[in-house]
């Protein structure tokens, strides 16, 4: 028999789905949905699937780097043919007997196929959808805040450049509030209709939410039971933090403005989402008088540009014997904000374009050490896609969502190591003494552990969104109650449920998960720990780079000539080569192959950050701290009401609001009613004038409102009638336009 997989051409012009459903339980097929069938499936979906995706990739990189209607239509469209591939391979998918299979990896493959995301939705809802996703992502995107007068700025570099440098607490709200209302307003009225097409996608996969979804791409049970053991772990490292903080904060801006046993306005961290802390290390440096280089100004003195930090962050990952990036990542990727004044995300992120050889990097690189180290990290996910480039395309991915940024991540650790920026001519002081350390470790915990609740909570509200634990008429309060529960973090001014402060963050308007980035912050130690042990690193942690170690790239990857020989040398088994398995194998199989452990463990990050622990408990046992914010919530004291001025009266402003109507409408009874007298006044004067036009010629009178009288005295009358018709309707016109000015 000829294979079947072969036959549909319909497929791959992304037409038509064949009826695949009219041959379900038909037991006669049942000997041809075999194993070998299976692999011959396999080979048509990477054939179909490598070109299907590459336009997509093609057309949603056109987009983003070139944000226009047509642009967004092309996106939707090729989005729409990659959805109906995804639907028939899915579904043909279903009619093999896994179960019976005996190879692995054909198993786990048609396993991948069988979840379809959004592509499980109808055709018409899913146009929908993805014009609601399209809408969000572009309402972040073009959002700017425009000051009173002068120009209207954008996120970046504008704005996180305010929240970054300034010290002014009102510029700061300022900054703070007009990015909420420029985004999350406008996602309010339809983040409810997006949570329900998103819930619908994921039952028709099987799930009883997108949360459930989103959660089974890590194969755990104990997924959420693990992430809770995790938090409660590095909790104490967090509140010693936040207290710490909190006194200094204290310190700068006052009593007025910071409670040394509350929580902490969220638009003094340094960062629009205070997600970060890192930008107000010079307000809470443990020892001022030995204040660490200013790096960012070195490579300014250096002349650094966008390219040459993209060219050092590649040196790191050959100096490891891996892979260096091919010819067509320089030509194509955006690695700064093009000057031709295109709109474009600057959402820095990294792309595979699934044919094996175009991979590219998006950012609008500013030079500083913040953006330095984001390369590295994109970088990171450059190598695991060149890793990985050679297997299935249903494989090229991490091991598990979060794999990629904790590989991203680790390198991170190394290249902002002291020795490593003091190796790479950033650096000029050759030592540290204790003091220096602690202030070193303040920077890099500022960064990583004020990051622990947030990466932590971003799903878990999420999650309860979409299980419908939180309703929509709260969304906005339950945030702040999360962001309080697990940051200790308040709004600088009262919010409302017009307001939609999620919506402010780019992984919320775009529907794109987000607990993968606490979990890489915990698996990024352990990566980091591993690898130092492999490159024979001794002492602290957090004094340990892997750069130039060829131990460690043979750990992660493609050996270098004679590097599998020099690991036999050392070790009974081979490289484990962790970013070429993709997500072939199970995680917990790949993170014990690489660290001995197959579960993730908080051990490691508190190894590192030991000797910052030590000190921050004593300073604060010092000062006196209170852990944590009890008996403290997000309220604000009572204000007064505004008042509506009416009648010379003031009044509540419903009140107010509900007398302009009723005098408005009394004008325009009156307005009517002076009218229709008016015109049955003219009548009958008409018919009085012809009456009477004989006696009236005799004495030199006129009727006016049937009163004979000189004519001067009757079209003084008339005058006025006619003037109080113009004052009604003028009053009619000047209280419509005050009323809906009021209410603007």
């Amino acid at each position: 028999m000829d294979s079947p997989w072969t036959l549909p051409t319909v497929l791959l012009c992304y037409g038509q789905l064949l009826p695949w459903l009219m041959t379900v339980g038909d037991q006669s097929l049942d000997e041809f949905y075999n194993e070998t069938e299976a692999k011959l499936f396999l080979q048509f979906y990477e054939q179909t699937a490598q070109v299907v995706l590459n336009q997509f990739m093609e057309a949603a990189w056109n987009y983003v780097t070139n944000i226009t209607k047509k642009n967004r239509e092309d996106m939707l469209h090729k989005e729409l043919e990659r959805s109906q591939v995804m639907v028939y391979f899915g579904s043909r998918a279903r009619l093999f007997k896994i179960a019976q299979f005996q190879d692995r990896a054909v198993k786990r493959m048609l396993s991948k196929l069988l979840d379809i995301g959004k592509a499980a939705l109808p055709k018409a809802e899913l146009w929908e959808y993805n014009k609601l996703l399209a809408y969000m992502e572009t309402a972040y995107n073009m959002a700017q805040v425009c000051l009173d007068e002068g120009p209207c700025l954008p996120l970046e570099p504008d704005l996180q450049e305010i929240m970054a440098n300034s010290r002014d607490q009102k510029e700061l709200l300022w900054a703070w509030q007009g990015w909420r209302d420029a985004v999350g307003r406008q996602l309010r009225p339809i983040f409810e209709h997006y949570v329900i097409l998103s819930n619908k996608a994921a039952r028709l996969n099987g799930y009883k939410d997108m949360g459930a979804l989103w959660r089974s791409k890590y194969e755990d049970e104990t997924l959420e039971q693990d992430l809770e053991r995790l938090f409660q772990e590095l909790q104490p490292l967090y509140l010693n933090l936040h207290a710490y903080v909190r006194r200094s904060l204290h310190r700068h801006y006052g009593p007025d403005i910071i409670d040394v046993r509350g929580p902490i306005p969220a638009h003094l961290l340094g960062n629009m989402w205070a997600q970060s802390w890192v930008n107000i290390l010079d307000l809470v440096l443990p020892f001022p008088k030995k204040p660490p280089e200013d790096i960012t100004k070195i490579m300014k003195g250096q002349r650094w540009k966008p390219g040459k930090m993209f060219e050092e962050a590649e040196k790191f990952f050959t100096s490891l014997g891996m892979l260096a990036t091919p010819p067509d990542f320089w030509k194509k990727s955006m690695l700064e904000r093009p000057p031709d004044g295109r709109e474009v995300e600057c959402q820095t992120s990294a792309w595979d374009f699934y044919n094996g050889k175009d991979f590219r990097v998006k950012k609008c690189t500013e030079v500083n050490i913040k953006d330095l180290l984001s390369i590295f990290h994109q970088m990171g996910h450059m190598q695991y896609f060149l890793q990985y480039k050679n297997l299935s395309i249903l494989f090229r991915e991490g091991a598990n969502p979060a794999f990629g940024e904790a590989v991203g991540s680790m390198v991170t650790l190394s290249a902002s190591s002291y020795q490593h920026l003091l190796n790479r001519g950033l650096l000029s002081q050759q030592h540290q003494d204790s003091e220096e350390e602690v202030n070193f470790l303040m920077g890099i915990a500022l960064d990583k552990i004020a990051f622990i609740p947030f990466g932590y909570m971003i799903d878990r509200f999420r999650w309860k969104i979409f299980d419908g634990t939180i309703q929509k008429d709260i969304y906005n309060q339950e945030w702040w109650n999360f962001r309080l529960k697990y940051q200790g973090l308040c709004p600088p001014i009262p919010r409302s449920e017009d307001d939609f402060d999620p919506g402010a963050k780019f992984h919320i308007s775009a529907s794109m998960p987000y607990i993968g980035y606490f979990i890489s912050l915990v698996l990024q130690f352990q990566f980091h720990e591993a690898l130092c042990k492999a490159a024979g690193h001794m002492g602290p942690l957090h004094q340990c780079s892997i750069y130039n170690s060829k131990m460690a790239g043979k750990i992660l990857g493609e050996p270098g000539v004679g590097s599998r020989e020099t690991w036999l040398q050392h070790t009974l088994y081979p490289p484990p080569d962790v970013l070429k398995v993709g997500s072939s194998k199970p995680w917990p199989q790949v993170l014990k192959e690489l660290t001995g452990k197959s579960k993730m463990s908080s051990e490691a990050l508190l190894s590192y950050f030991k000797p910052l622990l030590n000190w921050l408990v004593t300073e604060n046992v010092q000062q006196g701290e209170i852990l944590g914010w009890p008996d403290f919530s997000c309220s604000f004291p009572e204000r007064r009401k505004p008042k509506a001025a009416f009648l010379s009266m003031e009044l509540e402003p419903k009140t107010a609001r509900s007398g302009q109507w009723v005098l408005l409408i009394l004008c325009i009874i009156m307005f009517l009613m002076i009218l229709g007298l008016a015109s049955r006044l003219f009548i009958m004067e008409k018919q009085s004038a012809n009456k009477d036009s004989s006696d009236n010629t005799e004495t030199g009178n006129t009727n006016f409102l049937c009163v004979p009288m000189e004519p001067h005295q009757a079209a003084r009358g008339q005058w006025l009638l006619l003037g109080l018709c113009l004052i009604l309707m003028l009053c009619s016109i000047i209280l419509t336009i005050r009323i809906f000015t009021w209410q603007n």
